[in-house]
C-alpha cells in the first residue's frame, strides 16, 4: 500500500513536471496568460478587461480597455509591433530606441515610440506603438508615466531576445533540444507502457472469480489492492498522454515560428483541459475512497470472525454495507466534481447552489416516496434485516437478494425472475438465512408400519448423516426428531428439524430424504401414499336378488366390512 501510494504520487509529480514546460524558463517560454470568460456570463461591453500583447506567441505586456474596444486595440498594437520587428530582425546592425512623449490635445496621455537606428546612430524608421491609458496603469496600480516606463523596459528586454532566437546557432541548438525531447518522450513512453503491462497482469490476478470462496476480509483486501492498482493504471495512462501532449507543446515553444501555434492550442483546449483535470481528480478520489472503504470494512470483518455463524453473517453484512457506501461515495463526489468543473470554467456556482436548494425543497415535497424508500433502506442496513446473499420473503414474493441500496431491493426468485421492490414497501420480511437456517421435514409413514421402528430408523439416518465429514460442515447441531407430529389421510407424520448453515437447509433436506428413502426400502417400511378407506355394511337378504325381486326379509352377516384402496 505504501509503495503504491509513492508510485501514485510520483506519477502525479511526473505529470505536473511534463505540463510545466509551457512556463519554464528554458529556453524562454511564454507566460500564457489567456483569459477564459465564462460561457454563461459574458462581460458587458463597458466592462474593463485585460489581455496580453504578444510577439511570436510570447506575452510582452498587458493592456486594458472596455470589452468592445480591446480586440481592435490589441490588433493595432500587434500590427505596429510586427511591422517594426520585421525590419529589426532583418537588419543585423539595427539598434532599438524607445521614447515616451505626451500626446497632443486634451488627453495628455503618454505615447510610446520605437525607433530603429543604423550603425551611425541615426534613426531610419520610427513607429508610434501605443498610448498608455489610465486603465493600463490600474493593472499594476502605478502612475501612468511609471506604467509607460514599465512597458518600455519590457519591450527593451523582449525584442532583442526575439531577434536572438532567430540566429542560426540558436535555432541549431533548439533543433538539438527538440530531437532530444522527442527521444526522451519515446523512451519514457516505452517504459510506462512496460509498467502498464506488468500492472495489468497483476491486476488480473486480483479479479474475483465466480467460485471465489475466500473469507470476506481477504476479498475486501483484494478489492482494496485492485482499486489502488486501477488508480495507478489511470495515472500512468494520464502520464502517457501528458508526455506526448506536453512534449509536443514544449517542442512547439522552442521556435518563434511555431510558438503561436502552441498558444493557439492551449487557448483552444484550456476549458477541456480544466474539465479533464477535475474529472480525473474526481475519479482518483472515488477510487481511493473505494480502497479506504474496503480497508475499513476488512478491519470490521476481522473483528466479527469469532464464530462460524458470526463470520458468515459478517461477510454478508459487510459486503452489502460496503457496496452501498461505494454508491453513496460515487454520487457524492460526482456531484462535487461537477460543481468544481463548473467553477473551473468560470461559471458562478453560487446561484446554481441556491437554485439547487430550492429545487431540492420542491423535489422533497413531490418525492416523498423516494425519501421514504431511502429512510427505510437505511434502517434495513442499520438493523441488518437482510443483506446481499440472503434468501428472503416479502409479502407474496421471495427469492435471493442480488442487490440492495437505499432505494430498492432486487430479488431473484426460483424461476429466475428479477423482482424489484422499493424499500418503502418492505414492511414484513422473512429472512430464511440469517445466521443459521433450518430444514423442516415432514415424513409421511403408512399406518401399517411400526412407529417405534420408523422413529429409530429416522434417528439412525440422521446420526449417520451428521457423522459424515462433508455434511458435518453444513449441519450445525444434532437433528431434532420431534416424533409423530400428526395423523393425516396418508399416514402418520414424523417431524424432523435440522439446524444448518445459512442457505444449506434445502441441500441438507434433499440428502436426508434420499438416505431415508433408501433406509426405509431396506427395512420394508413403506412411505404412505394417498389412500381411501371404504366400509361395507352388508344388510342385503340371504338370497341374491334375481330378476329384480326379493324373496323376503331374511338377512345374515350384518358385520361391516373394511377395505383399503390405494
Amino acid at each position: 500500500m505504501r509503495i503504491s501510494a509513492l508510485t501514485i504520487a510520483g506519477s502525479m509529480a511526473l505529470a505536473g513536471w511534463v505540463i510545466s514546460p509551457v512556463q519554464a524558463q528554458l529556453p524562454g517560454l511564454p507566460n500564457l496568460n489567456i483569459p477564459t470568460p465564462s460561457p454563461l456570463k459574458q462581460p458587458s461591453e463597458n466592462a474593463v478587461v485585460s489581455k496580453c500583447v504578444r510577439l511570436d506567441g510570447r506575452c510582452l505586456f498587458e493592456i486594458a480597455a472596455p470589452t468592445s474596444q480591446l480586440p481592435q486595440r490589441i490588433q493595432e498594437i500587434e500590427q505596429r509591433l510586427q511591422d517594426i520587428s520585421r525590419t529589426y530582425f532583418k537588419n543585423q546592425n539595427a539598434e532599438l530606441e524607445f521614447r515616451q512623449e505626451e500626446a497632443e490635445g486634451e488627453s495628455n496621455l503618454p505615447e510610446i515610440y520605437i525607433s530603429l537606428l543604423d550603425e551611425e546612430g541615426d534613426p531610419f524608421k520610427e513607429v508610434r506603438l501605443m498610448s498608455v491609458t489610465n486603465q493600463d496603469a490600474q493593472l499594476t496600480e502605478v502612475p501612468i508615466e511609471t506604467r509607460a516606463d514599465e512597458i518600455i523596459e519590457q519591450l527593451d528586454q523582449q525584442l532583442p531576445q526575439a531577434k536572438q532566437e532567430r540566429q542560426p546557432d540558436v535555432l541549431t541548438n533548439r533543433v538539438i533540444i527538440a530531437v532530444g525531447t522527442g527521444v526522451a518522450m519515446i523512451v519514457a513512453s516505452l517504459l510506462i507502457s512496460r509498467w502498464e503491462r506488468r500492472l495489468k497482469r497483476s491486476k488480473q490476478l486480483l479479479e474475483p472469480s465466480e467460485s471465489n470462496t475466500a473469507p470476506i476480509s481477504t476479498q475486501l483486501t483484494q478489492n482494496q489492492q485492485r482499486n489502488v492498482k486501477e488508480v495507478l493504471h489511470r495515472l500512468l495512462q494520464l502520464t502517457q498522454g501528458v508526455i506526448w501532449v506536453g512534449g509536443s507543446l514544449f517542442i512547439l515553444s522552442l521556435f518563434p515560428y511555431t510558438r503561436p501555434l502552441q498558444v493557439l492550442i492551449l487557448a483552444s483546449f484550456r476549458i477541456p483541459i480544466r474539465v479533464g483535470i477535475v474529472g480525473l481528480g474526481t475519479y482518483v478520489i472515488i477510487r481511493l475512497s473505494y480502497a479506504l472503504t474496503d480497508r475499513f470494512s476488512s478491519a470490521i470483518a476481522r473483528t466479527h470472525l469469532l464464530t462460524p455463524e458470526g463470520a458468515q453473517r459478517a461477510q454478508l453484512r459487510v459486503s452489502t454495507v460496503s457496496g452501498v457506501t461505494k454508491n453513496i461515495i460515487t454520487l457524492s463526489f460526482s456531484g462535487i466534481g461537477l460543481l468544481v468543473a463548473l467553477a473551473a470554467i468560470g461559471i458562478d456556482i453560487g446561484p446554481l447552489l441556491a437554485g439547487a436548494g430550492i429545487i431540492g425543497l420542491g423535489l422533497s415535497l413531490a418525492s416523498q416516496n423516494l425519501i421514504k424508500d431511502a429512510i427505510n433502506g437505511f434502517f434495513i442496513l442499520l438493523e441488518d434485516q437482510y443483506a446481499v446473499g440472503d434468501v428472503i420473503g416479502v409479502g407474496d414474493v421471495g427469492g435471493f437478494v442480488e442487490k440492495i441500496n437505499l432505494r430498492i431491493t432486487q430479488l431473484r426468485d426460483a424461476e429466475g425472475r428479477l423482482i424489484t421492490i422499493p424499500n418503502g414497501e418492505v414492511r414484513i420480511v422473512a429472512n430464511l438465512s440469517s445466521n443459521w437456517s433450518r430444514a423442516d421435514l415432514n415424513i409421511p409413514v403408512t399406518y401399517q408400519a411400526d412407529v417405534d421402528k420408523a422413529l429409530d430408523l429416522v434417528r439412525h439416518v440422521a446420526h449417520e448423516m451428521v457423522m459424515n465429514q462433508m455434511w458435518r460442515e453444513r449441519i450445525l447441531d444434532q437433528p431434532d426428531i420431534l416424533g409423530v407430529d400428526d395423523f393425516g389421510d396418508r399416514g402418520f407424520i414424523i417431524r424432523v428439524w435440522i439446524k444448518t448453515q445459512p442457505l444449506k437447509q434445502w441441500e441438507v433436506a434433499r440428502e436426508f430424504r434420499r438416505r431415508l428413502k433408501a433406509a426405509f426400502d431396506e427395512a420394508g417400511i413403506r412411505l404412505s401414499l394417498p389412500q381411501q378407506a371404504l366400509w361395507f355394511n352388508n344388510t342385503l337378504p340371504t338370497q341374491s336378488l334375481s330378476n329384480g325381486h326379493s324373496n323376503g326379509n331374511s338377512y345374515h352377516d350384518s358385520q361391516p366390512k373394511y377395505a383399503e384402496i390405494d
